[in-house]
């Protein structure tokens, strides 16, 4: 019996969600060559079917109904960055938010803007 299709992003899939979400609408041609251009060598074959199988799963949809297909994202980066997270904190950490800070802030001195933008995001929790 084959094996059900993941519904999590693997690490290529991730890859090339990163380019729709800043670019918006683009061709697996266009994908690819992008990725080119960060010096990530991929064939074609290979976007194409991360192209292909995102769709699949419901990351990115056509916007048009000839070739070649262009897609966009069906899904934000703040969604699934947040899902990620959700998930990491819920199978890594048991749930705690204050042990992912713990392990995120061992050993390292925050920069003056990380210290500011966390200070800001702790005012905005309290009442």
């Amino acid at each position: 019996m084959a094996r059900p299709a993941a519904k999590d992003l693997t690490e290529r899939e991730l890859e090339v969600m990163h380019l729709f979400w800043g670019s918006g609408e683009l061709t697996a041609t266009d994908a690819r060559d992008r990725l080119a251009t960060a010096g990530r060598e991929l064939s074609y074959p290979t976007v194409a079917n991360l192209v292909r199988t995102l769709h699949e799963k419901g990351f990115l949809r056509p916007v048009n109904d000839e070739r070649p297909f262009r897609y966009v994202p069906c899904r934000t980066y703040e969604e699934v960055s947040g899902r990620l997270l959700t998930d990491l904190v819920s199978r890594v950490f048991r749930g705690s938010r204050e042990q992912l800070f713990v392990r995120l802030l061992d050993g390292r001195k925050l920069t003056p803007e990380e210290r500011t933008a966390l200070e800001a995001l702790l005012q905005e929790g309290t009442p």
